[in-house]
């Protein structure tokens, strides 16, 4: 794994406007990044980082099965009481979720070992999947990689077929699509995912999270025409929608959500002290440890992360040399696990985090992330990779 110094396209940033891509800057600091790329070979990719996210994914899907079928898990968990019901029986039914990323710590020397999942609402995917293989195929266009170069990217690819696959399963081949107001981000990605699925075959309307409605006697939520939604995707995490006014209504109503509710168990910190416990010594997994007066002490660096977070918020880490780093966040008043400190390689004065996409059970792709801190942020730059 190397990071390679090259120039950017002249144009890209005219490019990034006329395709939707807005946040490429954020607060005057770039976002998106292309003066440099990572480059792998294809031995790393297929050995290190796809092989084991499908095997990490097994075991993922293993886990969610135990919980599903245990209260006891759900509890240890802190998932509302009131999901529970709707977390079992959408596994039970075989509801089928579209998509999921691993963040990854690898440098090219041993293995890749799992940092975190972002299950429910992963975000870098229109960069991931659709900007740096534009950017891929621009650069050997314009001689700033080799034409033998190539990408780790078959998301979008995997994301229309699975996207066709669940058109099959809702009612006349409509997805209602979801985010809330005022991001940016989020609403591009969305947006992307929009265009994913009609490309797929589907309808694919939007409506803000803010205005999805209900209507006495109805069996689904309702559009801002009163019109039922049978199916919906929400870039919106389980967590916050338990929470929220209409929450308790979500097990009384027949609307089919993407990501499903067993979807809340993945997207929970609470699955890294799980993992560990069920698959102890994995070279993919690192000791992690539910926070209480029981865990075991761990060897000097550690991470500590509420089971609820985003973005690396409210995330603290100390090394083995005892550096301390942390990020304010609003995560105050969730349970916490800690987890063995790994570091991610450092580039000069970036750290790189390995972004490995799932779409349909399969890892598919990978996005990468730099700066200058050991967490990774919302702030934290994308850099495009090339296998050469």
């Amino acid at each position: 794994m190397l990071r390679i110094d090259i120039p950017e396209r002249s144009n890209w940033k005219a490019l990034a406007h006329e395709l939707g891509f807005h946040f490429h800057t954020i607060d005057g600091e770039p976002y998106w990044k292309e003066d440099a790329y990572y480059q792998f070979t294809m031995e790393q990719v297929e050995r290190d980082i796809e092989g084991p996210t499908e095997a990490v994914h097994e075991m993922c899907m293993e886990l969610v099965d135990k919980v599903c079928h245990s209260n006891a898990l759900m509890q240890r968990l802190a998932l509302p009481e009131h999901m529970w019901d709707s977390i079992h029986n959408s596994w039970k039914s075989g509801q089928p979720h579209l998509y999921g990323r691993m963040d990854l710590a690898y440098s090219g020397d041993g293995p890749a070992k799992l940092l975190e999942l972002n299950y429910d609402t992963p975000t870098s995917l229109y960069e991931a999947g659709f900007f740096q293989w534009v950017w891929l195929e621009q650069a050997i266009q314009q001689g700033i990689l080799p034409r033998h170069a190539d990408q780790y990217n078959s998301i979008q690819e995997r994301l229309i077929n699975a996207m066709a696959h669940l058109g099959d399963r809702i009612e006349a081949r409509t997805l209602y699509f979801s985010c809330i107001k005022d991001n940016a981000e989020e609403r591009a990605t969305v947006h992307y995912l929009q265009d994913v699925a009609v490309q797929a075959g589907l309808k694919a309307p939007f409506i803000y999270t803010e205005d999805i409605g209900l209507r006495p006697g109805a069996e689904h939520f309702v559009d801002l025409d009163n019109q039922p939604i049978h199916a919906l995707f929400k870039l919106y995490p389980w967590e916050e929608m338990a929470d929220d006014a209409f929450g308790e209504y979500i097990p009384q109503l027949n609307t089919h959500w993407f990501e499903p509710p067993w979807k809340a168990i993945l997207s929970n910190k609470g699955i890294l002290p799980l993992l560990w416990e069920h698959f102890e010594g994995h070279p993919n997994l690192l000791p992690a440890f539910f926070e209480d007066a029981n865990s075991p002490p761990l060897p000097a660096g550690w991470v500590r992360k509420p089971f609820f977070s985003r973005e690396g918020s409210n995330v603290e880490l100390i090394t083995p040399t005892g550096h301390r780093e942390a990020v304010d966040g609003p995560y105050t008043d969730s349970p916490w696990i800690r987890q063995a400190y790994h570091p991610m390689p450092r580039f000069g004065n970036n750290h790189a985090l390995i972004g490995s996409w799932v779409v349909g059970d399969r890892a598919c792709g990978m996005g990468i992330r730099e700066d200058v801190g050991r967490i990774t942020k919302d702030s934290s730059c994308f850099v495009p990779h090339a296998i050469v």
